[in-house]
């Protein structure tokens, strides 16, 4: 399916659009759902502020610092790295991948950039201020999302597997199956790390999943239907993709693939 996205996607990237959430949540409480384990809270959000974004941008990895997103980008010959005004949308920097490769999730350590490609088994390596391409590194699976705990980088491919890996030589350290009460939990996506949290996007749905780094169990869920309105859709657009955490403000930014608009949300339990 997610080939047939790649196919889909180069169609319409230049129809759609992106969005964002940013976050800070309430305390949490239990569930009242019959399908997720007793005790695991669920959260809905309001919207705090909208912000403009690039709509032709197949969002696969997202990152804040400083005031600027920083976007990986996917499709075949439309894969970029690029560096965003939060407040603007405009894009202040930006290089396009090799046509070979189908650009996925990025994450910030130190002063590089590391991005996934999707079935090139390769990541790329950059220079943070002039997006120079350092190295590239093998990586074993699909690439899907990637972020970090300040120690060890964490990968997805997918799966229900989380890789993480060191940061320096890119070897995996361990692997964590990610699940409920009712086993694994399938395709994360997209990742950011919140708080000792590793927040994921699943596959075509609109909730995030909040799993223990250390277990790979949920810790809760966050349900994002209805964010992108009716009204919104002005073209073809793909799905929920994207998160991004501002540690200093204590804000969370998500977005979608070709989704036109970027949200700054709250996190609200649900009774």
């Amino acid at each position: 399916m997610k080939r047939l996205f790649t196919l889909l996607g180069i169609v319409v990237v230049l129809l759609s659009g992106v969005v964002i959430v940013s976050f800070w949540s309430r305390s949490p409480a239990s569930s009242n759902d019959t399908q997720v384990r007793p005790g695991v809270p669920i959260y809905t959000y309001r919207i705090v502020k909208t912000y403009p974004h690039d709509k032709t941008a197949f969002t696969q990895g997202l990152v804040f610092e400083n005031g600027y997103l920083y976007e990986g980008t996917g499709l075949h010959g439309h894969s970029t790295l690029r560096k965003v005004e939060l407040e603007t949308g405009r894009v202040v920097k930006n290089i396009n991948l090799k046509t070979r490769y189908f650009g996925e999730g990025i994450t910030i350590f130190g002063n590089r950039i590391i991005q996934l490609t999707y079935m090139s088994r390769v990541g790329l390596v950059y220079d943070k201020s002039s997006f120079s391409l350092l190295k590239t590194f093998p990586y074993p699976a699909e690439g899907w999302g990637i972020t970090h705990d300040g120690k060890r980088l964490i990968a997805s491919d997918g799966t229900s597997n989380l890789h993480f890996l060191d940061p320096e030589t890119f070897k995996e350290m361990r692997t964590v199956a990610v699940h409920d009460h009712r086993g694994a939990i399938m395709g994360l996506n997209e990742l950011e790390f919140v708080r000792g949290e590793i927040f994921a996007n699943i596959w075509q749905e609109d909730r995030i999943a909040r799993i223990d780094p250390e277990t790979g169990r949920i810790r809760g869920w966050i349900e994002l239907q209805g964010l992108l309105r009716p009204s919104d859709i002005v073209g073809d657009v793909d799905v929920l993709n994207g998160i991004a955490y501002d540690s200093a403000n204590h804000r969370l930014f998500v977005t979608g693939k070709l989704w036109p608009k970027l949200f700054e949300i709250e996190l609200i339990r649900r009774e």
